[in-house]
Parts: C-alpha cells; sequence; structure tokens
C-alpha cells in the first residue's frame, strides 16, 4: 500500500508546533517596527548623501535649501541653475522621499558648523529632539 501525503493527526501536530512558535515570535517582532523605521532613515540619509556628492562632482555645488532634495530628482528651476545634471536625476525615484513615518525630510545647504549640507529626518515624533526612536537622525551623526 502506497501512502501518500498526511493523516489529520500529523497537520494538527505541525499546526500546534507553529502556533508555539508564533506565540513566542510575534511579541519580539512586534517591538521592532520603529527599530526598522530608524535603521530605514539612516540608510535613506545615507543613499541621499551619495547622490548629493554626485551631484556635487558634475555641478560643482551641492543644491540650495531653497532647490531641497527635490533637485536630486528633477532639474532646478531655481538659480543657480545646474550646468551638468545628470539626465534622470540621482535618486532612484520620480517623488521626494518621506521618512519612514510618512514625514518630510529636513534639509539645508549650506548647514550648520560650516557643514555643506544637513539632512534630518525628526524620528517617530516628528518633533525637534526626543529620545529612543523619537530622536532626530542627523546626516552629520551617521559617520
Amino acid at each position: 500500500m502506497n501512502n501518500k501525503g498526511f493523516t489529520l493527526i500529523e497537520l494538527l501536530v505541525v499546526i500546534v508546533i507553529l502556533g508555539i512558535l508564533a506565540s513566542f515570535l510575534v511579541p519580539k517582532i512586534m517591538e521592532k517596527p520603529d527599530e526598522a523605521r530608524v535603521v530605514k532613515a539612516k540608510n535613506d540619509i545615507k543613499a541621499m548623501e551619495t547622490a548629493l556628492k554626485m551631484y556635487k562632482m558634475d555641478n560643482g555645488m551641492y543644491p540650495t535649501t531653497m532647490q531641497g532634495i527635490k533637485a536630486l530628482i528633477e532639474k532646478p528651476t531655481i538659480p543657480p541653475i545646474p550646468r551638468n545634471y545628470k539626465p534622470g536625476g540621482y535618486l532612484d525615484t520620480h517623488k521626494v522621499p518621506n521618512d519612514p513615518w510618512g514625514n518630510p525630510y529636513i534639509y539645508r545647504s549650506p548647514g550648520d558648523n560650516n557643514r555643506p549640507y544637513e539632512i534630518i529626518c525628526l524620528g517617530a515624533d516628528g518633533k525637534e529632539g526626543g529620545e529612543g526612536v523619537n530622536a532626530d537622525i542627523k546626516s552629520w551623526e551617521l559617520q
């Protein structure tokens, strides 16, 4: 006799085992979304920094505060107009990215303390300052 497949008891045992594993793993996973958003914000800022450096290599300057991050997606129409703007832009997106909590990134150029630019994410609360997942994520602190 050729028995292919699983019996009802075997399936129930597997379901019970998966249920036990899920009861241990789900609470751990549920605590991680904000931590994952912090990591994503840091990666977004690093990607924008890379794009800004390519923009400067091509055009000899960083986009101004008025031109903003949008200058990495489409050629600015506000002076100073870049002369060697890369067709297709410098970021792999068609719209200005928001932080993982849905708030806009803050871009300034020039930045404070002689920094050529600054990119800031205000964290989960969307307000300046804060601790933990509410803390600001600043480009110059990621080095």
